[in-house]
């Protein structure tokens, strides 16, 4: 997902973000509208569901590529706020700002025989609010850690896709972002392997899992204690199985962690990485879809105990740094992810997680207990059948120890206020509307209700603001 020092300032307008995100606007006026959920999925096609039957001469005549598009344009603000404490460096900002983030995607596919292999290019513009520092439970997952005025390049993923057919019934693959049309069995083992997010394939969600087209809050998008490995903008090296039946599937995968908390550069030769598993069952109440995950993660890499840090600091008079007493050690965190269709159009989310909370958090964000939940409900009911409104909630929390090392001075990923005089749980409540315009444009409102951000009671709470527009084609 998406802390690298930057300068903090409101933002200029970025123009040539805007340019691109225009001609992909236009692009998406004039041709099919793409799953915005797929967008973001490597692993689109790899997810079991009931089987559809293939189209007849399917096998015979699979497409050999896929091209889609998709442009992103956010600008988020807050009015000024009360704050019984000066700003920390690492804090939200009281006083009023605005910041706005753009990107502009591409999604290439080619068939190679049974191998499929996926090239995403991306150009990325702006910072999130206080850039993206502040709160842990982020109002906004289109800003990365790492940001910039003008525009600049990334390869965000580059990998491959092989699917093992087990038998089955033959289901169609529809063409899409990442996902060439096509026909596969129902049963298979699918490989992944390459560049790409661990929560492409891992803690994803109908209703919650998309900040381009659902949700924005980081603790609302996946799990808040899910420490995924990543570099800077969420991307990381790695391969990951899955095997799929017709009611469950059981995935695995290693992937690279970054060289140091929240790193932009990734550990050469995986000597540093996490292993993630993650059960999922798929079921039906009465008629209704639903969905139940169960995940685990394990990080082994070099990083700083809580305690460790505040003990030296008491011996030493010195701020309290993880950075200082590294060495390599172990993370263990798991959490649930429950998916439900309540009736056609409506459904509900909810998402709990937890980690060990000893040790510093590595590339995710600073959350060792998160709870999160909500609801999705489709327009059909007042005739706008591609609209969508949401309401969740998340309360994110920290521990003991960790607690001590924030109200001594310490920093983490994306908080610490240099101190903490009045300790909570931090709260936020979202909702957001998304209007489809015409076929593949979208604007969406946002706001944010958030209570204790980085756990600190002195500060807050806060109103964000934003508005979302979304191409793709």
């Amino acid at each position: 997902m998406k802390r690298l020092t930057k300068r903090s300032r409101t933002l200029r307008r970025p123009r040539a973000a805007l340019g691109a995100l225009v001609l992909a606007s236009g692009l998406a006026a004039h041709g099919t509208a793409a799953r915005a959920d797929q967008a973001a999925d490597p692993a689109a096609a790899t997810t079991a569901e009931p089987a559809s039957p293939a189209a007849e001469g399917a096998d015979d005549q699979p497409a050999r590529y896929s091209l889609h598009f998709q442009g992103t344009y956010t600008t988020m603000g807050h009015p000024r706020f009360s704050s019984s404490i000066p700003d920390g460096p690492q804090s939200m900002k009281a006083q009023e700002q605005m910041a706005e983030t753009a990107d502009v995607t591409m999604f290439a596919g080619l068939r190679l025989g049974a191998l499929e292999l996926y090239f995403n290019p991306e150009m990325d513009q702006g910072f999130g609010p206080s850039n993206t520092f502040g709160v842990a439970g982020y109002p906004t997952a289109e800003a990365y850690k790492l940001g910039q005025y003008a525009p600049y390049y990334r390869t965000q993923r580059l990998f491959g896709r092989y699917v093992l057919g087990l038998g089955g019934a033959r289901e169609a693959v529809e063409d899409g972002p990442n996902q060439i049309a096509g026909s596969r069995d129902a049963d298979n083992v699918t490989f992944t392997f390459g560049k790409f997010s661990v929560v492409d394939i891992f803690d994803t969600n109908s209703y919650a899992h998309d900040p381009r087209a659902d949700f924005l809050n980081w603790s609302m998008v996946d799990m808040g204690a899910f420490d995924y490995a990543g570099d800077a903008w969420g991307y990381t090296y790695g391969g990951a199985a899955e095997w799929n039946q017709s009611w469950w599937t059981l995935r695995g995968g290693v992937f690279d962690m970054s060289r140091q908390p929240g790193n932009k550069y990734l550990t050469r030769g995986f000597g540093q990485y996490q292993a993630v598993t993650e059960a999922e069952e798929r079921h039906q109440i009465g008629g209704n879809p639903g969905k139940v995950k169960a995940l685990f993660f394990l990080t082994s890499a070099d990083m700083g105990s809580y305690a460790d840090a505040v003990n030296l600091y008491n011996q030493t008079g010195a701020g309290p740094d993880t950075a200082l007493v590294r060495h390599h050690q172990l993370q263990p965190g798991g959490g649930i992810n429950l998916e439900q269709q309540i009736m056609p159009g409506l459904g509900s989310f909810l998402r709990a997680s937890m980690n060990s909370g000893t040790r510093e958090t590595f590339d995710f964000t600073d959350i060792h207990r998160s709870l999160s939940g909500g609801l999705s409900l489709k327009g059909d009911r007042w005739d706008r059948p591609d609209d969508t409104v949401g309401l969740g909630g998340a309360i994110n929390a920290i521990s003991s120890v960790a607690h001590r090392y924030f109200a001594d001075g310490g920093t983490g990923v994306l908080i610490g206020d240099g101190q903490l005089p009045s300790f909570a749980s931090e709260k936020v409540i979202e909702a957001y509307y998304k209007a489809t315009v015409v076929s593949g444009i979208a604007v969406s409102m946002d706001y944010q209700h958030l209570v204790d951000p980085a756990y600190d009671a002195a500060r807050g709470p806060i109103d964000f603001f934003a508005v979302r527009l979304h191409a793709e084609y």
